[in-house]
């Protein structure tokens, strides 16, 4: 019996050299196409970082300049503490007089819880004094 084994020719190998350069073509073009856009993505990212840095540096002048007018406006407020304090003290023996001299006198008789007082006063709670009677409208039982 004999063997007989097809011959193979050129046409029938499975890469031929045109098919690998094609291919190799193929990877290449996809290859730098990713490079592209590599490099595309990453120069959006280095200028974001450039456009948060510059916002960082505005933030932090911006924050130093809020700061110093704070400090200004609160040592503005303690001078003018301090200017409210003297004239209230400059003028506290001129609202003494004119509080004399406006003074309003209750004569002794009419006067609750002075020293020569004896009589008492009645602290009866609201309850007890509308079931007493003791106030309009209201008697024993009658609570409206």
């Amino acid at each position: 019996m004999s063997l007989t084994i097809p011959f193979v020719g050129r046409r029938d190998r499975k890469h031929s050299p045109d098919t690998v350069i094609r291919n190799l073509r193929r990877d290449m073009a996809k290859v730098m196409n990713r490079q592209a856009a590599a490099d595309d993505f990453f120069a959006i990212l280095m200028h974001d970082v450039v456009t948060t840095n510059a916002a960082w540096e505005q933030e932090k002048q911006l924050r130093g300049a809020a700061e110093e007018a704070a400090k200004r406006m609160q040592s503005d407020r303690d001078e003018w503490m301090a200017e409210a304090e003297r004239l209230a003290a400059e003028l506290a023996p001129y609202k003494a007089a004119e509080a004399n001299a406006a003074a309003v006198d209750v004569p002794p008789m009419k006067r609750i819880g002075c020293d020569d007082s004896t009589t008492s006063v009645d602290v009866t709670t609201l309850w007890e004094a509308a079931e007493a009677g003791l106030l309009p409208g209201c008697g024993p039982g009658r609570l409206t």
